[in-house]
């Protein structure tokens, strides 16, 4: 934020020198805007789908049980949770939640899918027999059978593994709904729609060399695109502007505006 917000609110410190400065203030807030980011990159059609660096709980288990077992169960439950939050994902410890409340199965399933936890540990009397756990990754549609052993000690390579599937798959999407044009009629194309019954098209992104022009000003307004950013690694390939036909140093990320 520069200055600009502390001349205005009065933010001032001593410096070294003795003398009285205004703040180089930061922002760090997260904006709706991010949000969206977020749940438009990796959610699918049960939900919402939370890289597990980003997730308030990385670990939801839910007991399974009759009366006369969930002592039994709730014991077995309690322990695995304490072990599971003894290790740990990205420098902090794992983040695991119990949710025992009372309602149907399959309802309180869907409950943490909607919610996007990254893995659902189902425990009922069978699993206990065998020591084991009924385990479902959100990033993967079947859920399995695991050692409970065998969970503990893969559990921060299993959170890893899952943040790294959603960002090469979120990277692929990206990469492929990007293309490079470099004439007017070839931007125009991509940015009309096809069906003149819907308006709607595609949610991909152009890139283009481009010079600072009314003429691009125009263009963009009528088709309703806007640049949405500058890259700031490797853009400094000169080429010749996409309308302009005149020498630019950049390229800028054009998409549809909404």
């Amino acid at each position: 934020l520069g200055q600009n917000f502390s001349k205005a609110q009065e933010i001032v410190f001593q410096s070294e020198t003795g003398t009285r400065e205004y703040a180089w203030t930061t922002s760090w807030g997260v904006s709706t805007r991010l949000v969206g980011a977020l749940i438009m990159t990796h959610s699918d059609d049960d939900g919402l789908v939370l890289p597990p660096k980003l997730a308030p709980i990385h670990v939801v288990i839910l007991p399974i049980y009759k009366d006369e077992s969930r002592a039994a169960v709730m014991e077995y439950i309690h322990s695995l949770r304490d072990e599971l939050r003894a290790q740990s994902f990205d420098g902090a410890p794992i983040r695991v939640e119990i949710d025992d409340r009372d309602i149907r199965g399959g309802e309180k399933k869907w409950h943490h899918v909607k919610r996007g936890v990254p893995i659902r540990l189902e425990v009922g009397p069978k699993d206990m027999e065998k020591n084991s756990v009924f385990m479902g990754r959100r990033d993967q549609p079947k859920s399995v059978g695991m050692e409970r052993a065998e969970l503990v000690s893969k559990i921060s390579g299993l959170l890893g593994e899952i943040q790294k599937t959603l960002y090469d798959r979120a990277d692929k999407m990206r990469i492929d709904n990007t293309v490079t044009i470099t004439n007017e009629a070839d931007f125009r194309d991509y940015f009309t729609p096809k069906n003149e019954e819907s308006p709607e098209i595609h949610g991909g992104f152009a890139v283009c060399h481009f010079a600072d022009e009314e003429s691009i000003d125009e263009l963009l307004k009528e088709l309703k695109v806007t640049i949405r950013c500058v890259p700031t690694e490797n853009n400094d390939t000169p080429g010749t502007c996409f309308v302009t036909g005149k020498p630019a140093e950049k390229q800028a990320i054009f998409a549809k505006a909404y």
